[in-house]
């Protein structure tokens, strides 16, 4: 049975002016088992184009080729890499060594491509390349390597997979004599050893080594000679079919691809950095921007909760030609009456009064101005404002207007440095008030620094420190938050039944729910937070486009490499995942560093300018996500760009 039989080949090419080149002309060949086989020509007579659709490098526009009595011109492009992988090794006059890999791992390239390759097969290709001679070199990189030590190495390549054929495209062409009669030493003895070698060459003295010589002249064959009998090699005819078989993504596959991914960036390490610093900074801007905007979002939510839940604050302020004029100005003074009927009030819980001024505030040789607030014993629980050290004032030091205080964190720290201050002496207004309890620390909402006051009894701040004679507002805590549109309806009514309004008096009268306030405040920093995000994001899009740039020169730049992968058995999918992880890694690394980047200035932005920031597990996740993102996305059209080339023509590309 004969191994490749070829019947009426032609292919025609279309150059530069649209005129037809036939370089082949209805060729019919058959090539035996164990043939050392010459093709000879003139420049343009054909015999590349031959040996590449001998190799399925290149296809037929028409006639027949049958691989162990088998029709395959009709095979898809995947199932001819596979082909390539099984039965074909290729010796290039080039020598087509990839620069970044070692002479081991560059004549074990064919393995990535196979599925049947093991820890035998390696350790064969390393037997040998120390045969050849390369014992002492396999750790070396092609440029470290002679001519003829480079064209050894690309033979052990060509012998990897155990092929079939060997296909030689003038494999002493870049060679000195002495190393074209090593090369031409070696075909001979793998020849003898039952290899099918097929060789282009124009020297008529190295195709005397060949036991067949084809001659051609315009796409056509004008002499077939044999010199002397071939050996007889037997056909292993279950490899077809095994050749067939779609080879499987594996981890092992998946770690081939990572680890070249991984050299290709340390052999351009400018360019590596550069890729990596756009996606870097994209990423680092996403962590810092979110951190900002979730720390905002926090403070927000911890102040609204220190304010208390399912409030209502209510307040009277007289308004003139539309402007507020304040709760002085209104005709309206709320009384302690008024505290009654808001208790009464079904649905409320609690109902604390408020009057509030500033002081003047000595403790021993320190003082300090703060804001001063009148309330009752039910502030502590509407507010949130349990003493952490000490206690509350009494109801009934309210009503015997004690003077007692409960004195706010930034006060404390004022007045009394690191000394508890519970049972000391303050004087408010030159009036002496014992301290009693500290409050929990609320920290600042907007210009507002809610640390920064004294509680003391209602009663106490209008008699005794403010001479007010009413109370400014009530905040009105309600069982349940379900009530308190009810409870919000019924208190202007009750408040003005009180005092005798009418309906233009109660429009001066505000009932604000803070639980709508607290929700669209929430809201409103969600949305700064995504708006934050969204600009630090288009830094990254930037990043990624950068990527795509680059990624489209790799494979202008690899175009000879990709032809190479592609005629070691590379199908479209592997050169498309290779680029795609070169792609992803880049993206992964300044994924990584950025995160940490960001991270940085985040600590920083929080020591120094003093903002809260916070860095959140989601926002490192949706950051890194993001990153493998990008480098899918703008890495996909230049893999299908490099996948979706001939590789023919990709081999011949300058």
């Amino acid at each position: 049975m004969p191994l490749i039989e070829l019947k009426d080949i032609a292919k025609t090419y279309i150059i530069g002016d649209g005129l037809p080149v036939h370089a082949l002309n209805k060729v019919s060949l058959t090539i035996e088992p164990g043939e050392f086989l010459a093709i000879m020509g003139p420049s343009g007579s054909g015999k590349s184009t031959l040996l590449a659709i001998l190799g399925l490098l290149d296809k037929a526009d028409s006639g027949e080729y049958k691989l162990l009595d088998k029709e395959i011109s009709r095979l898809t492009d995947n199932e001819y890499a596979r082909l390539r992988n099984h039965f074909f090794g290729f010796v290039f006059q080039m020598f087509n060594l990839l620069p970044r890999l070692n002479v081991t791992e560059n004549a074990a390239l064919p393995f990535i491509y196979s599925a049947e390759a093991g820890t035998a097969d390696r350790a064969r290709v390393v037997s040998t390349l120390r045969q050849i001679g390369l014992g002492d070199r396999l750790n070396h990189r092609p440029n470290q390597l002679s001519g003829g030590q480079q064209q050894r190495v690309a033979v052990a390549r060509a012998l990897a997979n155990k092929p079939l054929v060997i296909l030689a495209d003038e494999p002493t062409g870049n060679l000195d004599s002495r190393s074209a009669g090593e090369i031409i030493g070696i075909l001979k003895e793998l020849n003898r050893q039952g290899n099918t070698i097929i060789m282009v060459t124009h020297e008529p003295d190295l195709a005397q080594a060949a036991t067949r010589q084809l001659l051609l002249s315009d796409g056509r064959i004008v002499s077939d000679t044999r010199k002397e009998t071939r050996p007889v090699v037997e056909l292993p005819a279950a490899r077809l079919q095994q050749a067939q078989h779609r080879r499987s993504l594996t981890l092992s596959g998946v770690g081939n691809y990572i680890f070249e991914a991984g050299v290709t960036l340390l052999s351009n390490k400018l360019r590596s950095f550069l890729s990596i610093l756009g996606v870097l900074i994209g990423v680092a801007a996403v962590i810092a921007m979110l951190a900002i905007g979730t720390g905002a979002k926090r403070s927000v939510e911890k102040t609204m909760s220190s304010m208390g839940s399912n409030l209502l604050m209510v307040s009277a302020s007289f308004r003139q030609q539309g402007v507020s004029l304040g709760a002085s100005a209104s005709p309206t003074r709320f009384t302690f009456e008024d505290l009654a009927a808001l208790k009464r009030l079904e649905g409320v819980s609690r109902v604390a009064p408020n009057v509030s001024g500033r002081a003047q505030v000595v403790a021993q040789n320190r003082n300090w101005n703060t804001s001063i607030v009148g309330t009752s014993t039910d502030y502590q629980f509407v507010r949130n404002s349990v003493p952490v050290t000490g206690r509350f004032f009494t109801e009934e030091e309210n009503n015997a207007r004690a003077k007692v205080a409960v004195l706010g964190k930034t006060v404390v720290d004022e007045l009394f440095g690191g000394a508890s201050p519970l049972g000391q002496s303050v004087r408010i207004n030159r009036i002496s008030f014992t301290v009693v309890g500290v409050l929990p620390e609320k920290g600042s909402s907007g210009p507002q620094n809610n640390d920064d006051q004294i509680i003391v009894p209602v009663k106490t701040a209008m008699y005794r420190l403010l001479g007010e004679d009413y109370i400014r507002r009530f905040d009105v805590q309600v069982a349940d938050a379900a009530a308190l549109p009810a409870v919000q309806a019924a208190i202007v009514p009750v408040i003005g039944k009180l005092h005798r309004m009418t309906d233009s008096q109660m429009e001066n009268i505000s009932v604000r729910n803070m639980a709508e306030i607290q929700a669209a405040i929430t809201e409103m920093a969600s949305t700064f937070t995504i708006l934050l995000g969204s600009i630090a994001a288009v830094s990254l899009l930037v990043g990624g486009i950068g990527i795509m740039n680059i990624m489209l020169v790799m494979v202008i730049e690899r175009t000879r490499e990709i032809g190479l992968r592609k005629a070691l058995g590379a199908e479209n999918f592997d050169i498309m995942l290779q680029f795609l992880i070169e792609a992803t890694l880049i993206c992964v690394l300044g994924g990584l560093l950025g995160i940490a980047l960001g991270s940085l200035i985040s600590v920083a932005i929080s020591v120094f300018a003093g903002w809260n920031v916070l860095i959140s597990t989601g926002s490192i996740v949706l950051a890194l996500t993001f990153s493998i993102l990008t480098g899918i996305i703008f890495g996909l059209w230049p893999a299908l760009r490099a996948a979706r080339l001939l590789p023919i023509i990709a081999l011949r590309y300058e």
